[in-house]
């Protein structure tokens, strides 16, 4: 069972540059610092709103001085937050302080979105709507009505649609929603902001050219391991191979290509961000699993300085 978006994880560049746009502009909380479990002098950072669940929280991998990525097809193109009915007049102003571009407002499936990019160049949007129960993280400057809330959905690109949402509506618990023009919109679970998922056929789009500024994996969510490993066996039986299961302290993953070849990750949803930190005092240590705890001062000596 898919019960929407985890997390979404991208790929930045400058540290302080990526920490300030998603802190101080878009108001997300640093909710956990730690480091790529594959390559531990890699920072990983996570930042989200004040709910601290699948849903809420995109993840970096920075990589100072890493070349500008390009999004493309095969990939997921946008990461699209969402934001109450009556905000968007809010972060249009908001937008234009900190001068930061945008496209809109436009319209989509009878809602109102805005489009623009971080300093890496990351396409995101802010989908308003009056559906989203979810609360957002109030900060100063941003009250929790106009708060971003979690992710709204992630919208994939293909030049050719078929294939990927094939696999989603028959083997990830997806069904079809809605369709405009060349998106499809799925969704899994109930149809709520954070458990959409967008189709895009884009014939003429080039392949993804990764790199600062793109998207690396898209996580769905699921409740516990025992729905994980039926979810990892019924995509084998489908031939597509998928990876052993990858202890990541806050969740366990199994991470696949799709037909498309967008990376995908089923997560579990715990054991939660909690587990080596209180709500008060996340994302302002460098946390790093029991495994490699006996690595600290090695591991710290190599991760990039945080300003």
């Amino acid at each position: 069972m898919i019960q929407g978006i985890h997390h979404i994880t991208a790929i930045s560049g400058n540290i302080s540059k990526n920490i300030r746009f998603y802190t101080e502009i878009l108001g997300l909380r640093v909710i956990k610092k730690t480091v790529n479990y594959d390559s531990p002098d890699t920072w990983h950072l996570y930042f989200g709103s004040s709910a601290q669940r699948p849903g809420t929280t995109i993840t970096f991998f920075p990589f100072p001085g890493f070349s500008r990525g390009k999004s493309g097809n095969g990939s997921v193109k946008v990461t699209a937050f969402s934001v109450g009915s009556g905000s968007m007049g809010f972060w249009m102003k908001r937008l234009r302080e900190y001068q930061v571009s945008y496209r809109g407002p436009s319209r989509r499936f009878d809602e109102e979105y805005i489009a623009f990019e971080d300093f890496d160049g990351l396409e995101l949007e802010l989908v308003a709507n009056d559906k989203d129960l979810r609360s957002g993280h109030a900060t100063p400057g941003i009250s929790e009505e106009n708060a971003i809330k979690g992710f709204h959905h992630a919208e994939l690109s293909y030049s050719s649609v078929e294939k990927t949402a094939a696999l989603f509506t028959g083997v990830l618990f997806h069904e079809r929603l809605q369709e405009e023009s060349e998106r499809l919109r799925l969704f899994s679970h109930d149809t709520l902001p954070g458990n959409f998922i967008d189709i895009v056929g884009r014939p003429s789009l080039p392949a993804q050219q990764q790199g600062a500024g793109t998207v690396h994996h898209l996580a769905l969510n699921t409740p516990d391991e025992d729905r994980q490993q039926s979810l990892a066996e019924k995509l084998s039986k489908t031939g597509i191979f998928t990876s052993e299961v990858k202890d990541r302290q806050y969740f366990k993953s199994v991470y696949f290509r799709e037909p498309g070849g967008t990376l995908l990750e089923i997560a579990t949803e715990g054991p939660g961000f909690l587990v080596d930190e209180t709500t008060e005092t996340l994302g302002r240590h460098l946390k790093l699993p029991p495994w490699m705890e006996s690595r600290r001062e090695e591991i710290e000596n190599l991760l990039p300085a945080i300003d």
